[in-house]
């Protein structure tokens, strides 16, 4: 028998006896298409999916609903919380969170009760207070979050500039409008909001709208110019090949 062998069976008796340790304690499993690493905690009445790989030193809560498709490791779940198609690394969900699909939660994540982070969004050494809203496309990465905000769609914390990491701070029930790149440090206040399309470099006080824009312009006919010399150079090209 080869080394290999040798350990993949091993490995399997340990996680056949594991998962039954499990299904004996009220976990429910639809199918044994998994990978649970003898030291993860799980709770009764938590749900565990197909296709999730629960690794380390892992904490799931009651009544949480992990996958499928979805990979924890030295992740603590607090109860109530789904965890879909995602993948988390040595962060705490808290309770009645809702993440994925698709979300990546790296090292030093924090939330409260009631966030949701959804689809693409990434988050970094970020503490998020209850009731977050992160919906879809987004990176918070060394960021404070008060509670109760709004990110709109194309969220970014800048929080690196080539030699250093700096912190985002972001007051309760702030408005993060779409395609707002917040460069750290930088403080958006409670209650504030941020314009769509904005680079925000500098603090927006409680209450107020950050707005950062290049007044738009309109170039009158440049669309036909720009397809007629794109028509042009295409034609120049096939009479090329034609020729060689």
């Amino acid at each position: 028998m080869s080394e290999a062998k040798a350990k993949y069976l091993a490995a399997k008796a340990a996680f056949e006896e594991t998962f039954e340790k499990h299904l004996q304690n009220g976990v429910e499993f639809i199918s044994d298409q998994v990978f649970i690493d003898p030291e993860v905690e799980i709770a009764p009445g938590a749900v565990i999916l197909p296709g999730c790989i629960l690794r380390g030193k892992t904490v799931i809560g009651a009544n949480c609903v992990i996958g499928p498709n979805t990979l924890l490791e030295n992740t603590i779940v607090e109860a109530g919380s789904t965890v879909n198609a995602s993948q988390c690394y040595d962060s705490h969900l808290g309770p009645n969170n809702k993440i994925g699909p698709f979300t990546h939660v790296r090292t030093g994540t924090v939330t409260d009760e009631g966030v949701h982070l959804g689809a693409y969004v990434e988050t970094k050494n970020a503490n998020f207070a209850e009731g977050n809203t992160v919906s879809h496309l987004t990176y918070i990465g060394d960021a404070d979050v008060g509670k109760y905000c709004n990110f709109g769609c194309g969220t970014v914390t800048c929080n690196y500039d080539g030699e250093g990491k700096y912190r985002t701070t972001i007051g309760d029930y702030a408005f993060i409008g779409c395609n707002t790149n917040l460069v750290a440090p930088v403080k958006v206040g409670s209650r504030a909001f941020t314009a769509a399309g904005s680079t925000i470099g500098h603090d927006v006080p409680d209450g107020a709208l950050g707005i950062e824009r290049a007044k738009q312009a309109e170039v009158a006919a440049w669309g036909a110019k720009k397809l007629e010399k794109y028509v042009a150079k295409k034609q120049k090209l096939e009479a090329e090949k034609k020729n060689d």
